[in-house]
C-alpha cells in the first residue's frame, strides 16, 4: 500500500465556502496524503505521516486543487480540428483561404478537405461565399465549420457533390444563405442544411476517431481535467470510444451524451440502452454512457436560437426550434424511463423555457427520482424562469468564457437581440443566488478547453482588453471559490460523482491538479498567462505529464 504526501504549498479543499461573494476564500490546508488512489488525510494529520510516505511531492509554493471537470464539450470535433487545416486563429477570410490552399497542396490524397473553426465575424453578417474557397481549391470539396459548429462554409464543388442547388429547400431545421437568383451561396445553418452537405462526405474512419479522442483527452489531462461530458455522440462513434478505452488511450474519464434525433428517436431507444450496456460491460471507469443529448434550439449568432419575442434585426423570425414540443416531451419521457440523464442544449429564452417545461413534464409523468437533468449554455434567460432551475433540480451548465463582450457578442449577438435582452445573458451569479447548481464547461472546440482561461471571466466579466471596467453585467460576477467549485464539485455533481470527486477530503478519489501559483491571490487577468498546470492525477495516478501513455496506432 503506497502513500504519497503533498506538501509545501497551499491545498484548496473545496470545502467551507458558503456564498458567491468576492471575499470568501474557502478552506485551505498545507498537506495532503494519498493512499492507494484515495485521499487519506489532510492538514496536520497528513503532515504527521511524512516519515511513512513512499513519495513526497513538493508543491514548491503552488496550489493543489480537486481536479477540474468539463461538463460540456466535443472531444472528437476538437481532435479532428488538430488533424485538418488549421484555421481557428486566422484573422481574415484571405488567411483562411490561404491555410486551406496550403493544406490541400500538402494533402493531395484527401478526397474531401474538412476543417474548423473559422471566426464568423470575419464576413459581413457571418455570411461566407463559396467562391472565396473556389479560388484556392476548385476541384475538391472543401467544408469548414464555424467556431459555433452550427454553421458551415463550403466551396462550390462540395455543393455539387452533395446535390445542393437552387431547388434544395430550406426546412424547419435548416436553411441556406442564397444569392439573388436562389442559388446557395455557400453558408449553411443548422441540422438539415449542414447534413445535406456532410452526408456526401466520406465517413471518418474508426482509427481517425480513436486518434482524435487520444489528442483531445491528453489535452484535457494537461489542462488539469479528469472528467468530461461529450455532449454530442452519434451511435456510429460508440465503437471507436470502446476501442479507445480498450487500447488505454483515453487520458481522462469520458461520459457519452448520445444524441437524440427528432426524426428517429423511437428506434434510438434500443440503441441507447444497448450502448450503455456495451460500455458498462467494459468495466473501465474511464468510459460511461449514461446521458442522452437533446438539441432544443440553435444559436443567436445565426438567428436559430429560439426566442420568446422576434429577433431585433429580423422581426419575421423567433428562431429555429429543433423539436416540436410535443415530440420533445414524448422522447424525453421515454429516455428518462430508461434511467438515462438528459442533457439539453438551450440558448434562447424560449429554448430554455421549453427545456424547463419538458423537465417539469417528465418529473410529473415519471415521478420523482434522482435524474439531475442538465440544461447547457443558458445564454438568454427570462427572469420568470430563473427560480425554476432550483425548483426542478436542473443543473445549469454554463461556459464562463462566453460571458464577456468579445467580437462575436458585439458584432453578431447584440444586434440580434437588442439592449434589453443583451442584459439577460449568462446570469451565473443570479442562478447561484437563486439556489441553482451550476457546473462549468467549455464547449471545446467552440472555445478554449482550459479552465484557467474560463475562471478569470467568471470572476471579472471582462474581456481580454479588461473591458468594460468593472465587468459586463457586474452583478453576475462570482467569487473565486464559486468559480472553482463550478469547475470541480459542480461538475462532479453533474456526473453523479459528488461522493467520489470534487472535494479534497478523506475517502475521496485522489483526482488532483497542481498549479504553479495560488491563482486566488493573483490579478485574475494574469491567470491564463502567468500560471500553469504542473501536474494532474486521476485516482492517484499521474496522468500529466504522461509517463507511459499508449499510442492510438
Amino acid at each position: 500500500m503506497s502513500r504519497t504526501l503533498f506538501r509545501n504549498g497551499t491545498i484548496w479543499t473545496g470545502t467551507g465556502h458558503t456564498d458567491i461573494g468576492h471575499t470568501d476564500i474557502g478552506h485551505t490546508v498545507t498537506a495532503l496524503t494519498v493512499r492507494d488512489g484515495r485521499i487519506e488525510a489532510v492538514g496536520a494529520e497528513a503532515l504527521a505521516a511524512q516519515p511513512d510516505a513512499d513519495q513526497v511531492v513538493d508543491l514548491e509554493g503552488g496550489l493543489l486543487l480537486p481536479a477540474f471537470g468539463d461538463g460540456h464539450c466535443h472531444p472528437d470535433h476538437a481532435g479532428f480540428e488538430a488533424m485538418g487545416p488549421r484555421i481557428r486563429d486566422r484573422a481574415s477570410v484571405e488567411e483562411i483561404v490561404e491555410a486551406v490552399r496550403e493544406y490541400a497542396l500538402a494533402h493531395p490524397e484527401d478526397e474531401w478537405i474538412i476543417g474548423a473553426s473559422y471566426d464568423s465575424t470575419l464576413a459581413p453578417d457571418g455570411v461566407f461565399d463559396a467562391r472565396w474557397l473556389d479560388a484556392a481549391v476548385p476541384d475538391r470539396p472543401v467544408v469548414l465549420r464555424a467556431w459555433d459548429y452550427h454553421t458551415v462554409w463550403c466551396n462550390t464543388e462540395a455543393m455539387r457533390r452533395a446535390g445542393v442547388d437552387a431547388s434544395t429547400p430550406d426546412t424547419e431545421r435548416g436553411r441556406f444563405a442564397r444569392r439573388a437568383d436562389g442559388e446557395p451561396l455557400g453558408t449553411m445553418y443548422e441540422w438539415d442544411a449542414v447534413d445535406a452537405l456532410l452526408r456526401a462526405a466520406p465517413a471518418r474512419t474508426a482509427e481517425d476517431l480513436v486518434r482524435a479522442l487520444q489528442i483531445a483527452t491528453e489535452t484535457y489531462a494537461a489542462a488539469g481535467v479528469t472528467w468530461i461530458q461529450d455532449a454530442w455522440v452519434e451511435h456510429a462513434s460508440v465503437d471507436a470510444y470502446i476501442e479507445a478505452a480498450r487500447r488505454g488511450v483515453l487520458a481522462t474519464r469520458v461520459n457519452l451524451g448520445l444524441r437524440a434525433d427528432p426524426e428517429r428517436w423511437r428506434e434510438q431507444l434500443a440503441e441507447f440502452a444497448a450502448d450503455r450496456e456495451r460500455v458498462r460491460a467494459l468495466g473501465d471507469e474511464r468510459l460511461t454512457a449514461n446521458t442522452v443529448k437533446f438539441f432544443i434550439d440553435g444559436i443567436l449568432e445565426n438567428r436559430t436560437a429560439s426566442l420568446l419575442a422576434p429577433y431585433s434585426d429580423d422581426p419575421c423570425t423567433r428562431g429555429m426550434p429543433v423539436w416540436p414540443y410535443e415530440e420533445l416531451v414524448e422522447a424525453f419521457t421515454a429516455v428518462d424511463a430508461l434511467g438515462l440523464q438528459a442533457h439539453l442544449h438551450a440558448i434562447g429564452d424560449a429554448g430554455v423555457r421549453a427545456a424547463l417545461d419538458a423537465v417539469e413534464h417528465v418529473t410529473r409523468v415519471n415521478g420523482p427520482r434522482d435524474r439531475r437533468p442538465v440544461i447547457a449554455h443558458v445564454q438568454l434567460l427570462d427572469e420568470v424562469d430563473l427560480p425554476r432551475f432550483a425548483q426542478l433540480g436542473v443543473i445549469a451548465n454554463l461556459q464562463p468564457l462566453w460571458a464577456r463582450t468579445d467580437a462575436a457578442m458585439k458584432e453578431l449577438t447584440f444586434p440580434r437581440i437588442g439592449a434589453e435582452r443583451a442584459g439577460r445573458q449568462y446570469l451565473i451569479g443570479s442562478l447561484l443566488r437563486a439556489g441553482a447548481t451550476v457546473a462549468f464547461g467549455s464547449d471545446w472546440p467552440v472555445s478554449d478547453p482550459h479552465p484557467l482561461a474560463g475562471l478569470p471571466v467568471a470572476v471579472t466579466r471582462e474581456n481580454a482588453e479588461r473591458e468594460p471596467a468593472g465587468g459586463w453585467l457586474p452583478e453576475e460576477r462570482v467569487g473565486f471559490d464559486a468559480a472553482l467549485s463550478a469547475y470541480t464539485a459542480g461538475v462532479a455533481y453533474q456526473a453523479f460523482a459528488e461522493k467520489e470527486r470534487g472535494l479534497l477530503v478523506p475517502g475521496m478519489a485522489a483526482d488532483l491538479v497542481w498549479l504553479d501559483a495560488d491563482i486566488r491571490l493573483m490579478d485574475p487577468h494574469d491567470i491564463a498567462l502567468r500560471s500553469a498546470v504542473r501536474g494532474t492525477w486521476m485516482s492517484g495516478a499521474r496522468i500529466h505529464p504522461p509517463s507511459d501513455r499508449r499510442s492510438a496506432q
